[in-house]
């Protein structure tokens, strides 16, 4: 494995920047109140992890970065950014720290960060429906991320009816919040692990592999570049998702108990403090370290078939885990 992780997260991160700054309105259009407060969270110095693991994963599927990749890249993180505004509300986390800067409701009012979030949730589907890209893989990626983000529910394809699916980030919210003052139990911890924090992470890497199909699929190219079935592609990096996503926030949890506000960029200790639901609290460090392990060692399992292509990720993947903030 050779790809090297700071210089995909910088190359990435100037691609996903690149896409954000063309898709936000400026703050001289009006109203200037939104739109300052919509800037003021998103370009207020995230690493860009999702969008880049997106345009990994496109990038792994067609050899090569797919139009229109850096435009998912950036859908993914305006919806990241809308569910950091709405989960630092004075309702929900109730934090006043984001990236080391003010949190949006802080700086601008509630009123005005609710409506930032909401702005910037709709702002991604508008640019996913804009993709470049064929409408099946379109229809496909929306389905996806509304899957992802929302209750986790919805129709099974084909029958119209509701189906069992793993929950999405706003079940994983409504997980934790109820899960307060309560006693964390292991099956709790891991289901809101998986749809807080994991689905959209899970999402971004099987949205791009999406998008690197519908390019692979096209009339122009060949399908001769997949490494396997596209089914097959999909279903492993759904795996490499899921592990990796898991993994992220078993070490986020950590962090949370081990680092300082100014290391980590947000208030430390929160967790603990609301007594929350987290791995450590079930698990210990010792052990949540190595099941962090563990995982990115069953995510890099998923990808074998994939080869050299998939080097990107799996050093991400790494990255997930010994980052120290």
């Amino acid at each position: 494995m050779t790809a090297d992780v700071q210089t995909l997260l910088k190359t990435g991160a100037a691609l996903a920047d690149d896409a954000l700054e063309r898709l936000l309105p400026p703050a001289t259009v009006e109203p200037h109140s939104i739109h300052r407060a919509m800037r003021h969270s998103t370009f207020a110095g995230g690493k860009r992890l999702r969008p880049i693991l997106c345009m990994e994963a496109a990038r792994c599927v067609a050899h090569t970065l797919p139009s229109g990749a850096a435009e998912l890249g950036a859908a993914v993180e305006l919806v990241h950014t809308y569910s950091l505004i709405h989960d630092d509300l004075p309702a929900l986390d109730n934090d006043d720290l984001r990236r080391g800067k003010p949190t949006c409701h802080v700086a601008f009012g509630e009123a005005t960060a609710i409506l930032a979030g909401d702005a910037l949730q709709t702002l991604a589907f508008q640019t996913i429906a804009a993709l470049p890209a064929p409408a099946a893989a379109v229809v496909e990626i929306v389905r996806e991320f509304s899957l992802a983000i929302g209750t986790g529910v919805g129709p099974v394809p084909g029958s119209g009816t509701p189906g069992d699916l793993q929950p999405g980030m706003i079940g994983g919210q409504v997980m934790d919040l109820e899960s307060e003052g309560h006693k964390p139990t292991a099956e709790i911890v891991e289901r809101i692990h998986r749809a807080k924090t994991g689905a959209l992470i899970t999402t971004s890497i099987v949205c791009g592999g999406l998008l690197g199909l519908g390019y692979c699929l096209s009339a122009q190219e060949k399908t001769s570049r997949l490494a396997c079935t596209a089914e097959e592609t999909i279903s492993r990096l759904r795996i490499f998702g899921e592990k990796a996503g898991l993994a992220f926030q078993i070490v986020d949890d950590i962090l949370d108990v081990t680092q300082t506000s100014a290391e980590l960029g947000k208030t430390a200790g929160k967790d603990s403090a609301t007594s929350k639901a987290t791995w450590p609290a079930v698990f210990g460090i010792e052990q949540s370290r190595k099941d962090a392990v563990s995982l990115i060692a069953d995510a890099f399992a998923a990808l074998e078939p994939f080869g050299e292509p998939a080097d990107p990720l799996k050093s991400l993947a790494l990255f997930l885990v010994e980052r120290t903030h």
